[in-house]
């Protein structure tokens, strides 16, 4: 059997004293994915159009005909019988919960996992709650506080003021439209 491309690109390689590490760094494409290359191991790749854009800078890199790499790569494929075209791709499948299969989780664990978080954000809610209950206890406790601070008097002598009763504000009050109405 003929050599496919991976092992005449490697050939030219070594002819020329290329390190696989030195076309690496310089074409940004994986290690893994130039020994793949060489192995004529297309299943390493990621397929489709970045094999044959691969398979081009690796070719371009070394010095190897481009165009001449990419027939043989098709050639390679065909003799393995994959389909050459670009539009090729692994077939991938998204993982969706709601599909139907095997299920890995009970649905007994996956309940007793919804009710510990719903546990703990109640508790942070409660705790948050709390916490601001208290902070406004503290606030309304030093603002009352300050109304009945002592005062000093111009000679020095702490007087102590408090807020009126009921009682004594209503006097007040009245006493202040007295006067009032004495002067109109």
């Amino acid at each position: 059997m003929a050599a496919g491309i991976g092992e005449k690109l490697r050939l030219e390689r070594e002819a020329r004293g290329i390190a696989l590490r030195d076309i690496s760094e310089q074409t940004r494409i994986s290690m893994r994915y130039l020994e793949g290359i060489e192995a004529d191991d297309y299943r390493r790749l990621p397929g489709g159009i970045f094999n044959r854009s691969f398979i081009r800078a690796y070719a371009k890199f070394i010095g190897y005909d481009e165009q001449e790499a990419i027939e043989e790569y098709t050639r390679t494929l065909r003799d393995q019988g994959e389909s050459s075209d670009e539009s090729s791709t692994k077939p991938f499948r998204s993982v969706v919960y709601t599909d139907e299969g095997p299920h890995n989780r009970s649905p007994l664990l996956t309940l007793l996992l919804a009710a510990v978080i719903l546990a703990i954000l109640s508790l942070c809610v409660w705790a948050g709650l709390h916490f601001y209950q208290r902070s406004l206890g503290r606030k309304s406790a030093t603002g009352t506080g300050q109304r009945n601070a002592p005062a000093k008097s111009r000679s020095g002598i702490s007087i102590h003021y408090s807020a009126p009763s009921t009682q004594e504000a209503a006097k007040i009050q009245s006493a202040r439209e007295d006067e009032h109405e004495s002067t109109v």
